[in-house]
């Protein structure tokens, strides 16, 4: 009898025991307080510069670090990036230009100054060079947590590329040689890899009008419908705060989407109906989502 009163009286705590220990954790975290500038190549005028630098908040103190591991030659990518923060009246020690090399350990005093940036930039060149260095590494975890925490991450051309999660990696998969226009829409060409995922809700492709860039962003929305492709074109960017974002410069900003999740194969061609186009002028602001 006793010991039937105890399961009575045990089991429910028992059961919601055990509940409790099978729940998942929450690991969401809080949006972002960060901003993104995302430019899309070429040149960058001093304009253009002027207003990243403003909505970073740099005039008013804080440090920026220059990442130019894309580049073929970083030591000069720091330098021609500096320039512009330097004719903008910030102070050159207040400008870090941080060259992490390939399989080295990073070292632990340019990720702390990163972890605290205002404004970290990243410079054009190649964005497999660049994720390679960076994938799996502490200043991967280090421009994240600058982030989430406020600051600005800004990036041109490769350094664009990288800021979406499904980042273009530029190669075809189909032809070997590299072109920087794909000339057709092909199934399971277009080569997608792991970029910095800050920008989670889109894909990213630059120099986009200039080169004319269409049939590899429209191959993206066919194979991963779910995202807008978003192409910047040179001289060009998009200031994303939260879900929104502003184009600034002197071009456009094309964003396609596949509302449908339309996708069609046939003999490796792609075929979609009733994909979107949206063509935005500088001043005029779009959802990413």
């Amino acid at each position: 009898m006793i010991q039937k009163i105890l399961i009575f009286f045990f089991a429910p705590l028992l059961f919601l025991s055990c509940q409790q220990v099978n729940q998942p954790e929450n690991h969401q975290q809080d949006p972002p307080q960060g901003s993104l500038f995302i430019i899309g190549g070429g040149h960058r005028s001093l304009e253009l510069m002027d207003r990243l630098s403003a909505e970073a908040g740099i005039y008013e103190g804080g440090d920026v670090v220059i990442l130019p591991m894309s580049s073929s030659v970083p030591d000069s990518a720091i330098i021609w990036s500096s320039e512009s923060f330097l004719e903008l009246g910030i102070e050159l020690e207040r400008i870090k230009g941080y060259n992490f090399e390939p399989e080295q350990e990073p070292k632990e005093e340019w990720i702390n100054v990163m972890r605290k940036a205002k404004l970290i930039y990243i410079s054009g060149g190649d964005q497999n060079r660049f994720m390679d260095i960076v994938r799996d590494t502490p200043i991967f975890d280090a421009i994240h947590h600058a982030y989430q925490q406020g600051a600005m991450i800004a990036g041109t051309s490769a350094g664009a590329a990288v800021m979406s999660e499904k980042m273009i990696t530029g190669d075809e998969l189909r032809y070997e040689e590299y072109r920087s226009t794909f000339r057709t829409i092909e199934s399971e060409n277009i080569e997608i890899a792991d970029g910095l995922g800050l920008l989670t809700t889109a894909i990213i492709d630059q120099h986009f009008v200039w080169r004319s860039r269409h049939n590899r962003l429209i191959s993206a929305v066919i194979e991963y419908p779910h995202l807008p492709g978003i192409g910047i074109d040179e001289s060009t960017a998009i200031l994303v705060r939260g879900d929104s974002a502003e184009v600034v410069g002197i071009s456009q900003v094309l964003v396609y989407r596949n509302p449908d999740r339309s996708a069609l194969t046939q003999e490796h061609k792609l075929g979609a109906k009733n994909l979107r186009l949206d063509i935005y002028l500088p001043g005029e602001t779009f959802s990413i989502k």
